[in-house]
């Protein structure tokens, strides 16, 4: 089963930093991801984010208004694959 992924925000630079960065720990921890950009705006802010860039995993958001380290994004991924 696909993880599913969304990146959200409007395509600004580090929403564009934050989506290479989950395909890199996607693809270096060997996991199936369905990344999706989210860029309208009544659909970011239905998750509650009010900066961008956003991180939702499986359906949970994880983060909002910053780039997340590396490392915080591959503990999400690895967590979400084993649930």
């Amino acid at each position: 089963m696909n993880m599913k992924v969304k990146v959200l925000g409007t395509g600004c630079a580090n929403c564009k930093r934050l989506e290479a960065m989950v395909r890199e720990v996607a693809s270096e921890a060997g996991l199936q991801v369905e990344l999706e950009e989210v860029r309208d705006i009544a659909a970011i802010m239905s998750y509650g984010v009010m900066h961008t860039p956003g991180l939702v995993v499986d359906g949970e958001l994880k983060v909002s208004g910053r780039v997340p380290s590396k490392a915080e994004v591959a503990k999400w991924l690895t967590a979400s694959s084993k649930s």
